[in-house]
């Protein structure tokens, strides 16, 4: 009894956390292998065949169990600069603010751009377990101006989010998604004319601004039968005065280089650094790939995102802006780590410090 009393916060935290690992790696779900190349084939599968994701559960939530972290979630309140509306819509440079984990809110050219929208306090099928957020939204759903573009990197929880895209439906002007992935969200009663899917290496020219959907190694998934039927992928954005990169999420790989070389230099990479672990090596990058990417695809400035909002791996909830700036010193790349809800000027990005020490 004294043992299972010790291990209750473990076992409670282990519980909450392995949904979102479930959403992440996709681990109750086959790999497919089929090759079909239609535009919408049963299956879709990354550029390199050999990929392959692991099927580990018990691996996991047995590494769940044994791991010991100081800090899995923050020990103060994190910093969140409070939006409005006013301030989005006077806002006259190019600009990005760090809303959560990997949903950005641009200002491009005078238009409002948002990746990834996630306002739910969990990432998670259910909202009564699964990884709970940090901190607060910088801005709520209801007090957000109307949005001109949405763009989402693929179907995953902590990724696609139903309650915002439901919510933000009448806000927003267009929503460029992967392939397939219009159809999950005309279910939840977004109109098709909002919706423009795109395939990797497809462009859609929108209001002055260009955006092409590029490959990523991932895979796609919201329940245990629906492995890979949706497409994954990145951004490359390119606006007047500005050409950025969201990453969405990926395991390193070569394409980040033909990225770079398609489309690059860019002005600032927003890359997946966090939520990493060898037993989901192919599907996550380690910050030291991270920073890899970002010099392959040929970036000025990077942005660490997929960090700082929810719980969805074993390390600790600092380390992956600890490593990054380990790294991108090392490695002579400029760094910036703006706090939630911070302005940033895409061509003046904001000084680096070390808030998440408090």
């Amino acid at each position: 009894m004294r043992w299972l009393t010790k291990q209750k916060p473990l076992l409670k935290n282990t519980l909450l956390t392995t949904l979102g690992v479930i959403a992440m790696t996709g681990i109750f779900t086959s790999c497919s292998n089929d090759t079909t190349t239609n535009r919408y084939p049963a299956k879709f599968v990354n550029s390199d065949p050999a990929f392959k994701a692991e099927d580990n559960i018990f691996e996991i939530v047995k590494a769940y169990f044994k791991v010991e972290r100081l800090n899995p979630t923050p020990t103060f309140e994190l910093p969140v600069h409070a939006m409005t509306a006013e301030q989005l819509l006077e806002e006259k440079e190019d600009v990005v603010y760090r809303m959560g984990h990997s949903s950005m809110l641009m200002k491009l050219d005078g238009q409002l751009v948002m990746t990834d929208p996630v306002f739910s306090d969990r990432a998670s099928p259910v909202q009564f377990m699964g990884p709970k957020r940090f901190h607060k939204t910088p801005i709520t759903l209801e007090a957000l101006p109307d949005i001109d573009v949405v763009v989402i990197s693929h179907d995953h929880y902590d990724h696609l989010d139903k309650y915002s895209v439901k919510k933000l439906s009448d806000k927003v002007s267009l929503f460029l998604v992967p392939l397939k992935v219009g159809q999950v969200m005309q279910n939840w009663g977004v109109p098709a004319d909002k919706i423009v899917e795109l395939d990797w290496w497809e462009s859609h020219y929108f209001n002055g601004i260009n955006y092409t959907f590029t490959p990523t190694q991932h895979f796609s998934g919201r329940g245990i039968r629906d492995r890979d039927s949706t497409l994954w992928g990145s951004w490359v954005i390119t606006a007047k005065h500005a050409n950025v990169f969201f990453s969405g999420d990926s395991g390193y790989f070569d394409g980040f280089r033909e990225i770079g070389d398609k489309y690059g230099p860019f002005d600032l990479t927003m890359v997946e650094t966090g939520a990493y672990n060898t037993l989901w090596s192919n599907i996550h990058m380690f910050p030291e790939q991270s920073v890899q990417a970002h010099i392959d695809l040929k970036g000025k400035v990077m942005m660490p995102i997929h960090n700082s909002t929810f719980d969805l791996a074993m390390h600790d909830w600092h380390e992956p802006m600890e490593q990054a700036k380990k790294i991108s010193e090392e490695r002579d790349v400029s760094l910036s780590v703006p706090e939630i809800g911070e302005r940033m000027e895409i061509r003046n990005p904001t000084p680096l410090t070390d808030w998440w020490n408090g």
